[in-house]
C-alpha cells in the first residue's frame, strides 16, 4: 500500500511520498491549509460543446498503436509481468488493454476483469468517509485527534486536516524495523489498528504540525479510528454504506483478511525477508487497513476516479458538499515542482488522483478535469524499476503520449527510510 504505495525498506520515488503505503515522503515547504476554500476550488466539468479541448489527445489507430508500443517497452524494460491500462474521454475515444501474464507459473494472460489490491488509493476512501462526516456535522477538519483517540503524540495540536493532508509530523509506523521484521517474517498475519499505532509511536515526531509535508501511513490509521468513532460503525462497513454502494462500485471491498475475490492476478514482490521475489497475492494487507488494504479492478476504479475528483456521484447526485470538496482539492504545493497534495489526494500537472503500492501490486487512478478524462493503471509487480515506481514510469510515459501538456512527471528521488 502505499504511498499508494507500500515499500517496507527500500528507497521509492517521491511519488511514493505522496500515493504509496509504505514510503514516507521527502520534507517539503510548509503551506498552512485554509478552514475554508472558495467553492470555484472544486473540480467542475467544463462546459460544451469541446469537453476535452485540445489537453488530451484523439485515440487514433496511430496513437493506439503508439500506446501499444510504449506500454510493452516499459514492460520489457521493468520486468513487469502483467498490466491494465484503461484511458477514457467523452469525446477522444477509449483504449482499455491488457498486457502480460496474470500468473507466471502457468502464464495466464492479464485481463481487464481481474481484481487487483490498490494499495494506497484506499487513502481516497478513507479520506471520502471522514469528509463525508463532515458534511454530516458529526467531524470537524480543525478537530484535534486527542478529541478522538488518546496516546497520540502532539495530539492536542495536530488536526484531522493535517492527518489527511499529510502534515502531522507523526512517524510512518510502515518504516520502523520491528513492523517490516514482523510482517516478512508471517506476511499472512492479522495487525490491529493499534499495533501499527504503537509502530509508529516509539519513535519522536518528526516535526511541528503542520510545518510541512511528509507522507505517513500512520495519519491514515488515525483517521479511520476517527472514521470509527464518529459513526459508530466499522470502517469497512462504513466505506461499502455510504461511498461503494452509491457511487455503484460492486467490485470494489476493504477485506478484513487475506481474501481476494476471483478471478485475481497473482502480485510479485522482492519486499521479503530474503529479498527473494516471491508471490504476494496471500499476505494479509491488513498492516496497511485504512491506508492500503483495498481491492477494485478497472471498471469501477474508472467510475472512482472521476466521482473522487469532483465529488459527484456517476448519476450526478452529491457525495460530497461543493464547499467540503474544495478543501479537499486545495493542494498546496510539495517539494515536488508540479505537484501539490491536498486531503487525500494529490494534483500532478493537472491529474488529480491517487497512486498505490503494496508488496506484489501497483496501481494509478487519476482524472484530468479539463478534458474529462481518466486513466488507470494497474498492475502485478512493485518491484522498483531504476529507483522508481513501475506504475509511476507507466504514468509518465502513458501521459506523455495523451496529454503532453499535462506530463505525470514525478522525480525520481530515494525517500529516507
Amino acid at each position: 500500500m502505499s504511498h499508494s504505495s507500500t515499500r517496507l525498506r527500500k528507497g521509492a520515488v517521491v511519488v511514493t511520498a505522496v500515493g504509496m503505503l509504505l514510503v514516507p515522503a521527502a520534507g517539503t515547504t510548509a503551506v498552512a491549509l485554509p478552514s475554508t476554500a472558495p467553492l470555484a476550488a472544486a473540480v467542475a466539468d467544463p462546459p460544451s460543446p469541446s469537453p476535452s479541448g485540445g489537453d488530451v489527445r484523439t485515440l487514433t489507430p496511430a496513437v493506439r498503436r503508439q500506446l501499444d508500443a510504449t506500454v510493452q517497452r516499459v514492460m520489457q524494460e521493468a520486468n513487469v509481468p502483467g498490466v491494465m491500462v484503461g484511458i477514457w474521454t467523452p469525446d477522444k475515444g477509449r483504449y482499455v488493454k491488457s498486457f502480460g501474464v496474470a500468473n507466471k507459473t502457468n502464464d495466464r494472460a492479464m485481463t481487464p476483469d481481474l481484481y487487483m489490491r490498490i494499495g494506497s488509493e484506499t487513502k481516497t476512501f478513507t479520506v471520502t468517509a471522514l469528509l463525508k462526516l463532515v458534511d454530516q456535522g458529526k467531524v470537524g477538519l480543525d478537530d484535534t485527534i486527542d478529541k478522538y483517540v488518546s496516546g497520540v503524540p502532539n495530539g492536542d495540536r495536530i488536526t484531522l486536516r493535517q492527518l489527511a493532508g499529510m502534515r502531522s509530523g507523526l512517524f510512518n509506523y510502515s518504516e520502523d524495523d520491528g513492523f517490516f521484521k514482523a510482517l516478512t517474517s508471517d506476511p499472512q498475519r492479522p495487525f490491529t489498528p493499534q499495533e501499527l499505532l504503537d509502530y509508529a509511536f516509539r519513535h519522536p515526531v518528526l516535526f511541528p504540525p503542520g510545518e510541512k509535508f511528509d507522507y505517513s501511513n500512520t495519519n491514515l490509521i488515525l483517521l479511520g479510528l476517527v472514521v470509527e468513532k464518529a459513526s459508530g460503525t466499522p470502517l469497512g462497513d462504513y466505506i461499502q454504506h455510504n461511498i461503494l454502494d452509491p457511487a455503484g462500485l460492486r467490485h470494489t471491498l476493504f477485506p478484513t483478511g487475506n481474501e481476494f475475490p476471483q478471478p485475481h492476478a497473482q502480485g510479485y514482490t522482492d519486499q521479503t525477508a530474503t529479498g527473494q521475489v516471491t508471490d504476494s497475492a496471500d499476505w494479509n494487507p491488513s498492516w496497511g487497513w485504512a491506508a492500503g488494504a483495498m481491492i477494485s479492478d478497472l471498471e469501477d476504479l474508472r467510475v472512482w476516479a472521476r466521482t473522487v475528483a469532483t465529488g459527484r456521484l456517476p448519476d450526478g447526485g452529491i457525495l460530497i458538499s461543493p464547499a467540503v470538496q474544495a478543501q479537499r482539492l486545495t493542494t498546496p504545493p510539495t517539494a515536488i515542482p508540479g505537484a501539490g497534495y491536498g486531503l487525500g489526494i494529490f494534483d500532478v500537472q493537472g491529474w488529480i488522483g491517487h497512486n498505490g503500492s503494496l508488496p506484489g501490486y501497483e496501481s494509478l487512478t487519476i482524472y484530468l478535469p479539463s478534458a474529462r478524462a481518466t486513466l488507470v493503471v494497474l498492475l502485478n509487480t512493485d518491484i522498483n524499476y531504476n529507483g522508481q515506481e513501475p506504475s509511476t514510469v507507466f504514468g509518465d510515459a502513458i501521459t506523455s503520449i495523451i496529454s503532453p501538456n499535462h506530463v505525470f512527471n514525478l522525480p525520481a528521488e530515494p525517500a529516507a527510510r
